[in-house]
């Protein structure tokens, strides 16, 4: 869907627009810092002008005197609510670059479905529970998306910083490749398994205000919105399925059967 790809790219755009960063090797630290985008961008990428809402959330599960940042908890519901996972299919500037990744020819494959519970465990065990008793940022150290947005750049650019670099980032860099192998043959496996921020907002789609409807009268179970969804969910079975990001791609049904509205 062409409008998807331009919203896709414009939301990259307006977070990540700080060219003197990129230039300089260093991180813009601005009063924009203290707003969160609702997709997943790393806080330390040399463009990023806000604040990610995960690296947010870790930050105050490890270090804001054991209480939760409000402010995100409240941002990430408010969001949720309204959409669920709407913003990993329009507004998500790392899911934009998987699906561009995943267009480079080669052989495709769909992981199994039970490998989705992994982005759960990465949102409980990295994003919470590690970082409340260590007191480190454990998903960040990780994450693929750090490593690619922030670590690479900061390190090419900035000559005091490579002098610190140990195996660790040798570590970091190898979750990176294996991921961004997985990125061409499987559609957005990072979403899939291991974004901790498209699990909060998974929780979120059977209630969310915006949502799928079938209408049960037009509808002839033909299996057609399943072989049209990047994510293989059976619309007709699941339309508001916690893995459906909102691609809308499935409403090219030829029944006119999936609608897409208001709760």
């Amino acid at each position: 869907m062409r409008w998807r790809r331009v919203s896709q790219l414009v939301a990259t755009l307006v977070s990540n627009p700080y060219l003197p960063g990129l230039f300089s090797g260093t991180i813009y630290m601005g009063s924009l810092k203290y707003f969160c985008t609702p997709g997943f961008n790393c806080y330390s990428c040399p463009l990023a002008v806000f604040a990610g809402p995960i690296g947010t959330l870790q930050w105050f599960v490890a270090h804001g005197s054991y209480h939760l940042s409000l402010y995100v908890l409240g941002f990430l519901a408010v969001v949720g609510a309204l959409g669920g996972r709407f913003v990993c299919g329009w507004l998500c500037p790392f899911g934009f670059f998987q699906e561009l990744l995943h267009k480079i020819p080669s052989r495709k494959i769909v992981l199994p479905r039970w490998s989705s519970a992994m982005k759960y465990v990465v949102l409980v065990g990295l994003v919470l529970v590690l970082p409340f008793a260590t007191k480190q940022p454990w998903f960040c150290k990780l994450c693929p998306a750090g490593t690619l947005e922030a670590g690479i750049p900061l390190a090419v650019m900035n000559e005091s910083l490579r002098s610190l670099l140990g195996w660790f980032f040798g570590l970091k860099l190898a979750i990176l490749a294996a991921f961004l192998a997985l990125m061409v043959i499987s559609y957005r496996p990072f979403c899939k398994v291991a974004c901790p921020l498209g699990a909060i907002y998974s929780l979120f789609n059977r209630i969310s205000l915006i949502s799928l409807r079938i209408d049960r009268e037009a509808c002839t179970n033909c299996g057609k919105c399943k072989s049209l969804c990047p994510v293989d969910i059976d619309a007709s079975k699941e339309p508001d399925s916690p893995e459906c990001i909102r691609c809308l791609d499935c409403r090219e049904c030829e029944y006119d059967a999936i609608e897409y509205g208001m709760r």
